[in-house]
């Protein structure tokens, strides 16, 4: 990654975020830009930073806690933060198997309940 700088407007477009997001996500601390008088300014910690958030909500984890485990690198460092990793992605992939056999379920009685209508209207 380079050394270059973006603009607010760069980095929204960069990620495809609304400056309301890019804004909220500085407000709770996740991104903390350089700043000159009113213009904002994202450097290569940003920018990885950026990627590690949306990665994490696609993954289903909330603000909160990418917001506690960016903390960790800050303050214990690499190792501390991949340890933390690996319990949030446990627990995460837990909770994504559990809700995935909810969903098969509720899409086979979807299926079954189609078929029989379906059915009957054949029978007509």
């Amino acid at each position: 990654m380079s050394d270059q700088r973006l603009s607010f407007k760069e980095m929204c477009a960069r990620f495809d975020v609304t400056p309301r997001t890019l804004r909220y996500y500085e407000y709770i601390e996740l991104l903390s830009p350089e700043r000159e008088g009113r213009a904002r300014f994202y450097g290569p910690r940003e920018v990885a930073r950026m990627v590690l958030i949306l990665r994490g909500r696609r993954f289903g984890f909330s603000l909160e806690e990418i917001r506690q485990w960016l903390e960790i690198y800050e303050e214990k460092g690499t190792r501390a933060q991949l340890e933390a990793w690996i319990e949030m992605a446990d627990r995460q992939l837990d909770e994504l198997k559990s809700e995935h056999t909810r969903l098969a379920e509720t899409i086979r009685e979807l299926q079954k309940l189609r078929d029989d209508v379906a059915a009957d209207l054949a029978q007509g």
